[in-house]
């Protein structure tokens, strides 16, 4: 199969026409990309915080400390239940009728879901309904935040040429690190200016209420962003009275893909275990256990997410030039290695060690997830790329994220020691190696000396 490099601008001036890589319009294609995502980002590790922080005594307040802590990572499991359901959902309709409608619609519900778990009424206002509807908007942001994934990072990779597919797929990439940057400076913000007591009572509801801007994001997705050249292309293929038209392509993946399906799910294991235990677990340990207060551990994790700004594009650019797989084998060795020392720098309750546990792990985490953006699309024909690659995203989301901070504190609180949370996070390290050494390299020597060569067409021709 050959797929066309990024055609010239078009007249109607929309981004994402096919623009040339580095060309104004596709910059700023790669900005909205970013902004869009970031704040999608933004509004689901913010309930994550929460969650560490506030919903165990809004929520929950009958309960003892731990206790309250487990239910209110139950209910943050919950939108990693609902992401692979919102990844195949949004799959199957962005195979079938584009990246950007989809895009679109998982941003939208995101913002709704988010605004109005800041308008719900506590546990003493309203007993049970509350958590209960704490639940119903965390499954919905689950469904937005499984679906917008595969749309970003495809609108990104599909519309750039076939030699920076890595560098721009990391701009949906970044917009990770950007989100746990915001949630955690509008949280630092909003308790820096009120006491403890007012921001348990309605402080907290700012954070949620700032995310009604994502509608604006959303509106100027819909009115200046064109969807993919390589989706437009394929379109017109199969509008063709004689052309084969994949009808279920989920179906189609499933039968044909599922061995590269489970392996992607697998390669993401080191980089979602280790990201949740930071920005989550680390959170209600460090405050419940290690007795350390709330903002300097906020800012650690604040700092170690600037960190992953530099490193997470960098890693995707020299994915382009050496080869994903390589990155993704010593990111995940790397996370196996650091896993025992990143517990005993956080058990010091030295702010600066942890700090380091932190940075140099995240450091890992990135030369695995930067090149993932394009190396999962690269796996999957583009007739089925959306519904493989999200699935492969979506299930480490439910397998491993989600539970993540919920496992952390049942296992510290049963064995009063963080080692055997250690031994988790080194096994993940060890699945993510163990799954790219059995995957395919996307971009082999051949491909990045061809200048006309795609990444990852041979492996579906």
């Amino acid at each position: 199969m050959t797929t066309p490099l990024a055609q010239p601008e078009g007249r109607s001036g929309r981004l994402g026409a096919g623009n040339p890589a580095g060309s104004r319009s596709f910059r700023k294609l790669l900005a909205m990309g970013l902004i869009g995502s970031s704040i999608e980002w933004y509004d689901f590790f913010l309930y994550g915080t929460a969650a560490a922080l506030v919903f165990p005594k809004v929520f929950f307040p009958g309960s003892s400390a731990v206790t309250g802590t487990l239910l209110a990572f139950s209910t943050f499991w919950a939108g990693f239940v609902a992401r692979p359901v919102g990844g195949v959902l949004a799959g199957h309709l962005g195979d079938r009728y584009g990246r950007k409608p989809v895009v679109v619609t998982c941003l939208a519900l995101m913002g709704a879901a988010t605004f109005l778990i800041g308008c719900l009424p506590s546990a003493s206002a309203v007993g049970v309904l509350a958590p209960a509807l704490l639940v119903t908007l965390r499954f919905i942001q689950g469904l937005a935040a499984g679906g917008q994934w595969g749309g970003i990072v495809l609108l990104l990779t599909e519309s750039t040429g076939p030699k920076k597919r890595g560098f721009a797929g990391t701009f949906g990439q970044t917009s990770v690190p950007v989100g746990v940057i915001l949630s955690n400076l509008v949280f630092v913000a909003a308790g820096g200016w009120m006491p403890d007591s007012a921001f348990l009572s309605w402080g907290w509801r700012i954070p949620f209420l700032v995310s009604a801007v994502m509608f604006a994001v959303v509106l100027h997705i819909q009115s200046t962003v064109e969807d993919t050249p390589e989706f437009r292309e394929l379109r017109q293929r199969t509008s063709r009275p004689d052309a084969a038209v994949v009808r279920a392509p989920l179906g189609q993946v499933l039968r044909t893909k599922w061995g590269t399906i489970l392996l992607g799910c697998g390669i993401l294991s080191a980089t979602n275990s280790l990201f949740y235990v930071s920005i989550s677990g680390l959170l209600s340990y460090g405050t419940g256990s290690l007795g350390l207060d709330r903002d300097p551990l906020l800012a650690v994790v604040l700092l170690s997410s600037v960190a992953m700004l530099v490193t997470i594009p960098w890693s995707g650019h020299l994915s382009d030039r050496i080869g994903r797989r390589p990155l993704i084998l010593i990111g995940g060795l790397g996370v196996a290695v650091w896993a025992f020392p990143y517990f005993w720098l956080v058990d010091s309750a030295s702010l600066p060690l942890i700090l380091v546990a932190v940075l140099v792990g995240f450091v890992f985490q990135c030369l695995t997830y930067g090149p993932i953006a394009s190396f999962l699309g690269e796996l999957f024909a583009p007739n089925v790329r959306y519904s493989g690659a999200s699935l492969s995203y979506q299930l480490s989301a439910i397998i491993v994220s989600g539970g993540t901070p919920f496992l952390m504190t049942a296992l510290i609180a049963n064995t009063g020691s963080t080692l055997p949370v250690a031994a988790y996070i080194a096994v993940m390290g060890l699945i993510t190696f163990a799954s790219a050494w059995f995957l395919p390299e996307t971009n082999p020597p051949g491909v990045r000396d061809d200048p006309h060569a795609v990444p990852g067409a041979h492996l579906y021709r």
